[in-house]
Order: C-alpha cells, then structure tokens, then sequence
C-alpha cells in the first residue's frame, strides 16, 4: 500500500475528550495532528459513569468516536471494552491500528485474522502494580509475552520500557514518547479559588494507588517543617483503602489539602505552574505526562528515584525513596527559593526536548509503515533468564519505600 492519507485505529483506553491519565492525553493529542495532517483517525471510548456519552458527541477535534460499554469492575473493565473494541473494528477494518496496553494482547489474534496490522503500546510494567493479586501479576507478565508474539510491532514510551523488552523477549521497539506543553504565561488568577499565592505552595497530582506512592509523599510532608501547604489532587476508582490511608497520612494538619480530582485544563495548568515544588511519586507507568507537564510548566520538581524518572529529570531533578527523604526536600527547596527557581527553570529546557508535533509523527511513521507492511511482524517471545535466577515479580508497594529512615 502506498504512503498517504490513512484511516487510523486507537484501540484499548478510555478514549477521548481525555479526562482521565497519559494514555487518553496522549491519543487526544497525537490523534488531532493525525487527523490535521489528512489522516482519517477513530478512536474507541468507553461509556461514561453516567452511562452516557451524549455530551461528547460522535467526533472530538476531527477524530471519530466510537463509544462502548465496559463491565464495570476492576480486573473485566479493560479488556471487556477492548473486545467489543476490536470486533467492532474486525467488523469495519482500517489501515492500522494502535492498542494501549499489553494487558489487551489476548484480543489481538481478532486483529490478526481480519489482517489489521497492529502495533501495541505495551505502557509500564503493569505486573508490578501492588493493587495486583498474583493472579493479576501472572496474567500481565503472560500478557506482555502475548504482545510480542501477536503485534506486528511495539511501542515503548520511555528508554527503560525499551530495554526491558530487549533484555527479556529479545525484540525491539519503537521508542515514542509524550509530549511536553510547555507554559511560557500560565497565569495565577485562578488561583485565588483555592486560597492560593503563586509560589506559594507545593502541588502533587497522582491517582491514589501504592506504586504512585501518595500516601508515603503526604507522610513525608507532614513531618516537615514546611511552612507551604501541600495541595493534592487527585483520587482514584477501586481504591476506597488507599484513599483512606492518603487522607490518614494527612490527618488533621491543616498544611494539607486534598481537593479530589481537578478536571479544569486551565485551573490545574495554573496548579502545576505556580507551585513550588511538584512532587511525583509515579515508579512502574514509563514516561510520565503528569511529569512532564509539571516540568514544561517549569517547576522544580521531586521525584520518587526510579530509572523513568531519571531518564526525564537528570541532574536537574530531586530524588526520594523514603518519607524522611521527602521531608527534607520539601524543607531545602523552601530555604532557597532562587535555587528551587533555577532547576525548574533548567527542567522546563528539558521539557523542549518532548515535543507533541515529534511524537505524532512517530506515531505517523509507524501507522504507514504498518500499512506498507514494513515492520517485522509478529515474533516468538523468549522469556531471558534473569540474572538471579528468577525475575522479580513483587508489586512496588512490597518495597520498603515507607520507612522512616
């Protein structure tokens, strides 16, 4: 098939308007240069907790929505969308076609068998998810192995994804990142909705699960001596326990300030630019988006010390395992101001190098390449032998990352 105009399937997430984490950011903004750029582009979406989508209407920013249902429970929730995903898809064919998540690799032989070439964005090392029994754990790592064997080719978000999939299957990737918006005049007037002053506080903005360790970050804070309080946004369905242990951690100081969800662009964009310090707790999901627009707003940043988040912060980053470690972070960036100013000023010129316009047109490259049939094809996925003998299969919130010491 020649290079050109494609019809282009996202398969596998929430879909768009983007309301809810990196995956549906990400089609939202790939997936409008697509469609700028002459691309036909549909993206499969998920009903919304209302059980309706009427607001949404059939298209967003040119790109054709096709909503279904999902059973509503944690462990069916993806996969039974993604099934009427992809037979709906087999059902109506397109030139490519791009699947978030490996968990979805057991739909992909539906894919296979109508010869939709397919690329699967394999995300995080979901198997290290500690709200994962070991059921859950095993059928991630089976699932990983199942994306290998069935996708014509893979996606990896960040360099770390990248080589564990070389080190343990053997197989490469495209490496496709996100982008990074980067605010030159956020503004602050917004501010004032939540009691506010620019430079006035510290901002964490995560979904309350362990690996994005939430509640060892407030614990952290609490036991500072800062004088800024800490606002947290964010919350999380299906987990009613993690969410009572955040606010636990708070208690009663009055320095925190957990505000739930904030879905405004313009008020959170404020949020992210006007803070002090943004702390990022995220260590299993690749490249992060959260990171990244904390970054492009230019704020300094302190992050939980994991090679993903290394990989975006560099030198100019500050790292923490444990809550003592958080406090004295917080505490040093509210004695130097000017130098706290410095790294989120040094962190917003490494924000430059993740460009939306770039990663579409990886995303571009890919899409035509599958349809030409210039990939590899499918590959036989050959677990390596891990260095001790056994991979490491605990969640992260099995690690010792909330000790005091």
């Amino acid at each position: 098939m020649p290079d050109g105009p494609l019809s282009i399937a996202m398969v596998g997430t929430r879909g768009v308007p983007a309301r809810y984490g990196g995956f549906e950011t990400a089609i939202e903004e790939i997936g409008r240069r697509l469609v700028r750029d002459g691309h036909r582009v549909v993206v499969y979406c998920r009903h919304a907790d209302t059980g309706t989508d009427a607001d949404d209407g059939p298209r967003h920013l040119g790109m054709e929505r096709v909503t279904l249902p999902a059973l509503r429970r944690r462990s069916l929730e993806t996969l039974s969308h993604t099934a009427l995903s992809v037979a709906h898809l087999a059902a109506h064919r397109t030139d490519a076609a791009f699947v978030f998540n490996a968990a979805n690799s057991p739909l992909l032989p539906v894919l296979r068998a109508a010869r939709i070439p397919v690329a699967t964005h394999v995300d995080g090392l979901e198997w290290k998810r500690a709200k994962w029994g070991p059921s859950g754990r095993r059928y991630y790592r089976r699932a990983e192995a199942l994306a290998v064997r069935w996708s014509d080719a893979l996606i990896a978000d960040a360099p770390g994804i990248a080589a564990y999939y070389r080190e343990e299957f053997g197989v490469g990737t495209r490496l496709l990142s996100y982008g990074a918006p980067v605010q030159t005049a956020p503004g602050h007037d917004r501010l004032g909705e939540l009691g506010l002053q620019p430079g006035g506080f510290h901002v964490l903005v995560a979904r309350f699960e362990p690996e994005n360790h939430v509640e060892p970050l407030v614990r952290g804070f609490v036991a500072s001596g800062a004088t800024l309080p800490l606002v947290v946004v964010g919350s999380a369905p299906y987990a009613d326990e993690y969410t009572r242990a955040v606010h636990a951690a708070a208690g009663d100081d009055p320095r925190v300030r957990l505000v739930g969800g904030v879905w405004d662009a313009a008020l959170l964009d404020q949020l992210y630019a006007n803070a002090r310090t943004y702390l990022h707790g995220h260590s299993v999901g690749g490249t992060n988006p959260s990171l990244l627009r904390a970054i492009g707003a230019g704020t300094a940043t302190i992050a939980f010390d994991v090679s993903f988040n290394r990989d975006v912060l560099g030198d100019d980053g500050r790292y923490v395992r444990t809550p003592a470690d958080v406090a004295r972070e917080v505490e040093a960036a509210e004695a130097d101001p000017a130098g706290t100013a410095d790294r989120g000023r040094a962190l917003q010129e490494r924000a430059r190098q993740y460009d939306w316009d770039d990663v579409a047109q990886g995303y571009a490259v890919l899409a035509a390449d599958l349809a030409a049939r210039r990939v590899p094809g499918p590959q036989r996925a050959r677990r390596r032998p891990h260095a001790a003998g056994v991979l490491d299969d605990r969640p992260v919130g099995a690690e010792p990352v909330t000790a005091d010491d």
